[in-house]
């Protein structure tokens, strides 16, 4: 079923009762090969909960037939609804949108690569009961080459000291959060946000529980080098200072030692006299300096970018429609 109208990203944000125990988000891009798969098996595991739930499933501009196939699922089944959003706009603007749809108490994401079981859905439930407001799962044997393990570490050692949060897997997008914590967010509005990073942020009691990773069910992962990358820029630009702090302080540092260097070689001429020695130690330094410098505009492009693109107030994601049985709060049929 289609809604009959587009839908923005601001009439999807609408506050309302929740009135579902459990909602499921789950970013799809191109996963036409483990839908089916997935699907059956989470809705084993929901129904066997026990509890009211729903499923957002949120189609990232997937160009491989995974909306038509999304369409049928949730025409099938009343407890899912498919978010189409109108182009790729990226993994955590996709969760957003399912986040803005979703009327549970407890949200859970999960990827659609079958990687992270759904099986664990359960286990964080559980942990979510016990009080927590945010539950993240670790993968403590990661089924991933041993570039992305490397990087995914530096990337989570990294988060732990930005947010002040330790946790060893905040890439893991099996995760479980309530509704409280799901709204702040929301209501947040930034234009490029680390979801897990900033969850933790705004949640006072936080856990991180064991999950099992599997191999990939079918096709190949949807982040490479260049979106570690991306996402490791957007998580030091956008919770801390500290970055350009230190930047500026090596500045002074790099100016001092320059300075010195400089003092250095003005009395070694005197002492010693003309010398071409030390001609390629000194383009070194330079080079050295020169790299500095190029960090550091760098690092100020970065900021300058993220400011830019909150001044112009676009949109995080656009809906095109919502398809299945659900509907955001608010919307009608």
């Amino acid at each position: 079923m289609l809604n009959p109208r587009p839908l923005q990203a601001a009439e999807t944000a609408a506050p309302a009762p929740a009135t579902i125990n459990l909602s499921v988000v789950i970013p799809i891009y191109n996963e036409i090969a483990n839908l089916e798969a997935l699907h059956e098996r989470l809705t084993r595991v929901l129904q066997a909960l026990g509890r009211s739930y729903e499923v957002w499933y949120v189609d990232d501009g997937s160009s491989d037939g995974s909306l038509e196939l999304l369409g049928r699922l949730g025409a099938g089944d009343a407890h899912v609804g498919v978010i189409e959003l109108t182009r790729n706009f990226g993994q955590h603007a996709a969760v957003l949108a399912g986040f803005a749809a979703a009327r549970g108490e407890i949200i859970v994401t999960l990827d659609g690569d079958l990687q992270n079981p759904p099986e664990e859905i359960p286990n964080l439930v559980a942990k979510i009961d016990e009080g927590y407001e945010v539950v993240g799962g670790w993968r403590e044997a990661r089924h991933d080459p041993l570039f992305r393990k490397l990087a995914s570490r530096a990337v989570n050692e990294l988060t732990s000291i930005t947010v002040g949060v330790k946790m060893r897997d905040y890439g893991c997008m099996l995760r479980a959060y309530r509704r409280s914590v799901v709204r702040q967010i929301i209501d947040c509005d930034e234009r490029s946000s680390f979801i897990p990073a900033l969850a933790n942020s705004l949640a006072k009691r936080t856990a991180e529980i064991h999950v099992e990773h599997s191999d990939r069910f079918s096709g190949t992962s949807k982040y490479g080098t260049l979106k570690l990358l991306r996402l490791l820029f957007d998580l030091i630009t956008g919770f801390s200072l500290l970055p350009i702090q230190l930047v500026s302080l090596m500045g002074v540092v790099v100016a001092l030692a320059g300075m010195g260097f400089g003092a250095f070689l003005l009395i070694r001429r005197f002492i010693v006299g003309p010398e071409s020695e030390g001609v390629f130690t000194l383009f070194a330094i330079l080079f050295g300096f020169i790299g500095v410098l190029i960090l550091a505009v760098g690092l100020v492009g970065e900021y300058v970018g993220r400011i830019y693109l909150e001044v112009r107030r676009r949109p995080t994601y656009r809906i095109r429609a919502i398809h299945g049985g659900l509907r955001a709060p608010g919307q009608g049929e």
